[in-house]
């Protein structure tokens, strides 16, 4: 099943001759692209960072075919590929990292892509013989708020309009966009176009999102997504405009309205259309990284949200099966992982159960992906692990429990936390069914999240390299590369 979105000939035109250049430049040594993304404070920065730093280390990853079976001979960092588009700061997030104290490495705000050259020995008998392979491994890292953007494509300015006010009135929502909405009510459509209602608008309209987007709220569903992470498009023109109601009669040029009109679709023009050509349509494989667990501590509005936010853009990636031909001309994204990160924050016993949360959440995509012929896989994983497991024993009971430092300011109960004490935490039990985290009942379980600090005290590897621990991190490498390391 193709992507669903409308393309050009103009876009088809520049998504195959991006696909040449690549194609071109890899003649000699076959090249990768392996997307990464997620919406934000999933952990897309922390699971690259860590695939890079295992597989530069060598560090023992089990699960990872080609490194337990011995056939991964190493891996070096190569000339960037696309001079175009910014480097991932690999350097700078692990620094951040292995600081003292340790931080986290800051989060994704605009497009980056690193090349990491892998050396290996076939399975193969006849490529064996002529001694060892390279893969070149491309993984292009960008905001999940960007993906939102892609459903923008087919929607007219009225269609998008409809849904965003709609969606500023359900009662999850509602009072976090009053402001915005009282402004709305206040504003002539039909009136000429002026510049400072324009831009009162917009701050309102951005507000709103942003504030939709916080840890009480942590809902999804909030495009455009520039409008939270305007990188150098901050203050231009094509970001200076809102959801407006439909006026009655025929819109005049003008008018504030058509202003508007003209501005969203210029944001379509600008930004989104070129991401989809010249990034977005050139991957083979994807990570999706999800961050189910804040959407449990909001409540079910966020996890029904999200469960949206997730099956509108996974319906815009172009998949199915792949093969050198046809990737010459129409590339497809042939794997998709649906990660659930932060297993750490859970007892093991509890991850299954994350697992059967994040089916039920990419659901709808999965379907659709394994129809059109590509294959995907479901894990909880933690690419960096914060925490260790342990017991407490409460009223006679003996509760699995995670142990780490959460960061500074985390809440819970009456405890405020000072980033520097360590605590056993109870996260409560997961339920069996997923389906009952998107309804409220009593009988709703009580689940307790909280963010905690990078690790500390690293064990190091015989030649010193830090080991930064990992739950699963080699099985979604192993499925994402390892057969095209066999």
């Amino acid at each position: 099943m193709p992507s669903t979105l409308p393309t050009t000939l103009a876009d088809e035109v520049g998504i195959t001759l991006g696909n040449l250049a690549d194609a071109a430049t890899g003649v000699v040594t076959p090249t990768l692209r392996l997307g990464v993304t997620g919406l934000s404070r999933a952990g897309k920065t922390i699971f690259i960072t860590a695939l890079i730093h295992n597989l530069l280390t060598g560090a023992r990853l089990p699960g990872f075919a080609a490194m337990s079976e011995g056939r991964l001979i190493g891996a070096q960092l190569a000339e960037h590929p696309d001079n175009a588009t910014p480097r991932f700061a690999y350097e700078n997030h692990l620094a951040a990292l292995l600081g003292d104290p340790p931080v986290w490495p800051e989060s994704t705000r605009r497009i980056s892509q690193l090349r990491i050259s892998l050396r290996y020995q076939s399975q193969n008998w006849l490529k064996s013989q002529l001694g060892a392979s390279t893969l070149n491994l491309d993984v292009v890292d960008y905001p999940g708020e960007w993906l939102l953007d892609l459903p923008l494509l087919t929607k007219s300015f009225k269609t998008w309009s409809e849904e965003a006010l709609s969606l500023a009135q359900r009662p999850g929502r509602s009072d976090d966009a009053k402001a915005f909405l009282d402004l709305v009510r206040t504003v002539d459509t039909t009136a000429l176009s002026d510049e400072a209602t324009a831009e009162k608008l917009a701050e309102a309209f951005t507000h709103y999102l942003r504030e939709s987007k916080t840890d009480r709220q942590a809902l999804s569903t909030l495009p455009p997504g520039r409008f939270l992470m305007p990188g150098d498009l901050e203050g231009s023109p094509a970001l200076r405009f809102a959801p407006l109601p439909t006026p009655s009669g025929v819109v005049k040029s003008a008018s504030l309205y058509a202003m508007l009109e003209r501005r969203y679709e210029a944001y379509k023009s600008i930004v989104v259309r070129p991401f989809f050509r010249d990034h977005f349509a050139r991957l083979d494989r994807q990570i999706v990284v999800v961050d189910a667990l804040r959407a449990l501590n909001a409540g079910p509005e966020a996890v029904a949200d999200l469960e949206a936010a997730l099956t509108s853009v996974l319906a815009c990636f172009r998949q199915g099966r792949s093969n050198p031909i046809s990737r010459l001309l129409n590339r497809k994204i042939d794997r998709i992982l649906f990660a659930a990160t932060k297993a750490d924050h859970l007892h093991h016993t509890s991850h299954q159960r994350l697992e059967a949360i994040l089916n039920r959440l990419v659901a709808s995509a999965a379907r659709r992906a394994k129809f059109s012929g590509a294959q995907t896989r479901s894990l909880a994983i933690a690419a960096i692990r914060a925490t260790r497991e342990g017991t407490i024993k409460d009223n006679g009971d003996t509760l699995p429990t995670i142990i780490g430092t959460p960061e500074k300011g985390q809440v819970l109960g009456s405890t405020t936390y000072d980033g520097k004490t360590e605590i056993a935490l109870f996260s409560g039990d997961l339920p069996e069914n997923p389906d009952s985290l998107f309804k409220t009942s009593e009988s709703t379980p009580q689940l307790n999240f909280l963010r905690f600090l990078p690790p500390q005290n690293l064990v190091q590897t015989e030649a010193g390299d830090p080991v930064l621990p990992n739950i699963r991190l080699d099985r979604a490498i192993d499925f994402l590369i390892g057969d095209r390391l066999s």
